[in-house]
């Protein structure tokens, strides 16, 4: 929403706060902020007009300038607002207290807050004279609310690579140009170099004939270069893909460039090996890479991708891609709206869809971004009038082949102005980013909470109402995302470069974000309100160096960063901070303790090892980053962050993969973490156990009122959750959605029968009893559980536990139970919604005795996946405990799926 109205939507309810009497403001600051309420609440309704205008009847530019004055007055009274409070704040004994000292500064601090509140009311009432005197916007006409995706059209917004039109000849004729029938061509090295205006899809084609070809070469690699290169970077990913064993750990290593090359070299002597190297933008760091790969005559082949002629011509072979024809234009339209390539329109939609794909110009991105903005509607809304709308939209298009950033920018706006508001917001803060920067969405939805672009919706918290966002702008083809396997979410993203271009392009024009040392303006704004550094070049340095920091609300560094610490303080109204992999070390932390606006802090992979007791001035985070650090102990002042919400930090523990857990040494730090009880999200690892942790772990529980996922790992055999605790000591973790438990725990506590909005569940027990289904079963809203037992076999002698309809289990529709062999059976009316079963065996059945498990009267089942682990066994005797197990899946009336997922023996 920020882009529309600025700060004006956080600023109304702070000014409303000034008026309680506990502030005690002169009566004639009060009748100032009453006013101002009354304006700015006028004025937000009309931003919101402005914002909402069709693009084809956007404001003119006398409007346009008004509406950028007025957001940026709004940041300015929220930054006075926000100083007064922070130095209330920070001297909470003299505010209140009866001392000459304390009567004094709140003196000070009344009168200041009284002069800025003024200040800020002559210039509003100077913009309000403008907008009587122009009068110009009741003359833009309002957008009607957008309906909701449709979700039985989403399949078409999700469409595989593979299946993009036009791509499989291409790929057969590059398929072609590397692998020729001459002997003595397939014993040396070729290189390939795809050409094209950006948008054409080299990246896809590139990647398409990369997966197609991969399995012929010994090792493999596709690295991103783009337009400023971390080139150690991307020498250290190519490592890793090359050689993931060897090389897993290899973004910790502090090796230079040149042992990187040499590393390279090395590794690849004598193999054979396919490399695809991405949007490379300059001879010199092509010659750099080229440098890197040895030459050795063993077949290798090499794939570059480039806008640059100039680039492409430093190889032998040249693949220029064109853009699609005007077939294959159409049937990727059509593939993306409707689902199938083919679909016969009436003739006033056939004709506004070929005036669509003419301004498209051939671009697939082009195609793809409008195609799916159109298949966002409900059918009812494509209508020929609708079409023509949009097409009119577009601008001049792409009459030819034309590379014109121009044209593109006029087509990806279509998709920009169709966005709600808030995702406006969102999409633009993406420029902030560098060019093929791979985003992590975790990470960037904690940054949007940060910046407070996420509004908490119905049934939502925060978190997942960013997850929301981002799902929209991967259904709208804005951003490409990467998915994970399992979960299915998207775990990170890219832009592509002509989308960067649009909003990067959009954020300068509205002076949202500012970057430096990427394509910046030619002239940086008066006020900047977020920045992103993105190299540590000198000039850039010295241009910022003339700007007044005073009002950069955000801050984000790609680079180094130390002569931006070293003036931390030209940014006192910082409220985000995101120093990524910058050289920060424990002095620097306490300078950084000085911003006391920061409601996000994000420093992973610094040279921080301890936390100053001044963090305690950061009292309005919310969140707080510090992964790969070697932050061991918090201080005492930690417990004054009561407003964090997210927690991270921890270094990578000994002989584990776990990282960004915070790592418990003693159980002090859980007496310190109980007082941040607006934490959301946590992740706990213990390297020791002992009973001293078990009653401060309760109470930390029972002080989680707002807690939503819970991970508890470590290094430790098992540990102890209570197991003799019937309930906590207050009402705690109510909440909590999400729970993973890896290390073992003796039993499943009483306590947790408590836990009403438990969904999912991931557990490791020592010993598995009847009790513990008991608990588990009337747990009211537990849809997933995965349950490890630690047990040996013997104890299969104690017979099976059968579970029935006295364990209800009323929601479980995912159960996945690991240990030596199966450990429960069925009865009749168990687990009534159960669709998928998961289990393991690592028995044969003639060790383990012929049992169905009851299989039959899961009524709802669906799928059966098994793990086979037989050590020892002969193949007839895996073959009989797989027909066994048919046989016992067979009984069942659904007649699930059966799977063997992993069968060894």
């Amino acid at each position: 929403m920020e882009i529309a109205t600025g700060a004006i939507s956080a600023l109304l309810p702070k000014l409303g706060n000034l008026l309680k009497e506990e502030y005690k403001l002169q009566r004639s600051v009060r009748d100032d902020i009453i006013f101002l309420q009354a304006e700015l609440a006028a004025m937000q309704t009309a931003l919101f007009k402005i914002s909402s205008a069709p693009i084809d009847h956007q404001p003119d530019a006398q409007v346009n300038l008004w509406a950028r004055e007025v957001r940026e007055l709004s940041y300015d009274l929220e930054d006075n607002i926000d100083r007064f409070l922070v130095r209330i704040d920070h001297a909470p004994e003299q505010f209140h207290g009866l001392s000459l000292r304390g009567f004094i500064d709140r003196s000070i601090n009344l009168r200041q807050i009284g002069k800025e509140i003024k200040g800020i009311k002559i210039r509003i009432r100077e913009v309000s004279e403008r907008y009587d005197r122009y009068n110009k916007i009741d003359n833009v006409t309002a957008k009607p609310t957008r309906p909701s995706v449709d979700s039985l059209r989403l399949s078409a917004l999700h469409k595989k690579a593979s299946e993009l039109i036009g791509t499989e000849g291409k790929v057969n004729y590059l398929e072609k140009m590397l692998l020729e029938d001459n002997e003595f061509s397939n014993r040396q090295l070729k290189i390939v170099s795809i050409v094209g205006m950006g948008g054409l899809g080299k990246t896809t084609l590139a990647n398409e004939v990369y997966k197609k070809l991969k399995a012929q070469f010994n090792c493999e690699a596709f690295v991103t270069v783009s337009l400023n290169p971390n080139m150690d970077q991307v020498l250290k990913s190519m490592l890793r893909q090359l050689d993931e064993d060897k090389y897993k750990n290899i973004n910790g290593e502090m090796w230079d460039e040149q042992q990187l090359i040499n590393e390279l070299r090395c590794l690849l002597k004598n193999k054979r090996y396919l490399i695809v190297v991405d949007d490379i933008w300059n001879k010199s760091v092509w010659a750099n890479i080229l440098r890197a790969l040895n030459k050795c005559g063993r077949g290798s082949r090499i794939i570059i991708t480039t806008r640059i002629l100039d680039v492409a011509e430093q190889t032998d072979n040249i693949y220029r891609l064109e853009p699609l024809s005007a077939v294959d234009s159409r049937k990727l339209f059509f593939l993306r709206i409707f689902g199938t390539e083919n679909r016969c329109l009436p003739n006033d939609l056939d004709k506004e869809s070929d005036n669509i794909l003419k301004k498209c110009g051939g671009v697939p991105l082009a195609i793809i971004t409008i195609s799916s903005m159109l298949a966002s509607k409900k059918e009812a809304e494509n209508t020929s009038e609708y079409w023509a709308k949009v097409c009119k939209s577009m601008g001049s298009g792409l009459e030819n082949t034309s590379s014109d950033v121009n044209d593109m920018r006029s087509i990806l706006s279509v998709s920009y102005h169709d966005l709600p508001l808030h995702l406006r917001t969102c999409l633009l803060y993406l420029s902030l980013y560098p060019e093929d920067y791979e985003i992590m969405t975790h990470d960037l939805i904690w940054k949007w909470i940060g910046e407070g672009f996420v509004a908490i919706k119905q049934g939502m918290d925060m978190f997942e109402a960013g997850e929301d966002y981002v799902h929209e702008l991967i259904n709208r083809s804005l951003i490409m995302p990467r998915f994970d396997d399992k979960s299915k979410k998207a775990i990170s993203f890219q832009i592509h470069d002509m989308v960067l271009d649009l909003i990067t392009y959009l954020s300068n024009e509205q002076h949202f974000l500012t970057k430096l040392g990427a394509q910046e303006p030619e002239h940086l704004p008066n006020k900047i309100r977020r920045l992103s550094l993105h190299t540590s070049n000198k000039d850039d340095g010295k241009r910022l160096g003339n700007k007044n920091c005073s009002h950069v609300r955000s801050l984000t560094v790609f680079h180094e960063a130390s002569d931006i610490l070293q003036e931390i303080s030209r940014f006192p109204v910082l409220r985000q901070l995101d120093l990524a992999k910058a050289q920060v070390g424990n002095h620097h932390f306490k300078d950084i303790c000085n911003l006391f606006h920061l409601r996000y802090l994000r420093l992973p992979n610094t040279g921080i090892t301890e936390i100053p007791k001044e963090i305690g001035n950061l009292k309005f985070l919310q969140v707080l980053d510090m992964h790969w650090t070697n932050i061991v102990e918090l201080p005492s002042t930690f417990a004054q962050l009561r407003q964090l919400v997210y927690l991270r930090f921890g270094v990578l523990i000994p002989d584990t993969d776990m990282f960004g857990y915070i790592n418990l040494k003693s159980p002090t730090m859980l007496d310190i973490l109980g007082g941040l009880t607006e934490l959301r999200r946590v992740s706990l690892a213990f390297t020791e156990w002992d009973e001293r942790y078990e009653k401060p772990l309760l109470t930390w529980f029972s002080n989680m009122f707002f807690l939503k996922y819970l991970h508890i790992d470590g290094t430790v055999s098992s540990i102890d959750l209570g197991s003799r605790c019937d309930e906590l000591s207050s009402p705690g973790l109510q909440q909590l959605q999400t729970i993973l438990i890896s290390c073992a725990i003796c039993s499943i506590p009483r306590w947790i029968s408590s836990l009403c909005s438990l969904s999912i569940m991931c557990i490791s027990l020592l010993t598995l009893r009847l009790e513990d289904l008991h608990i588990l079963g009337n747990l009211p809203r537990l849809s997933d559980l995965s349950i490890t037992v630690k047990e040996t076999a013997h104890s299969r002698e104690k017979g099976l536990l059968v579970i029935g309809n006295v364990h209800p289990f009323l929601c479980l529709t995912k159960f996945e139970i690991y240990n030596n062999y199966m450990a429960v059976m069925f009865a009749e009316g168990a687990m009534q919604q159960l669709q998928t079963l998961k289990f393991s065996v690592r028995e044969s059945m003639d060790q383990f005795g012929n049992s169905g498990f009851g299989l039959e009267n899961l009524s709802s089942l669906e799928h059966i996946i098994v793990d086979m682990v037989l050590s020892g066994a002969k193949p007839e005797e895996v073959e009989a405990t797989k027909a066994e197990i048919q046989k016992a899946v067979d009984i069942n009336p659904n007649k699930p799926e059966l799977k063997f997922e992993k069968v060894l023996y």
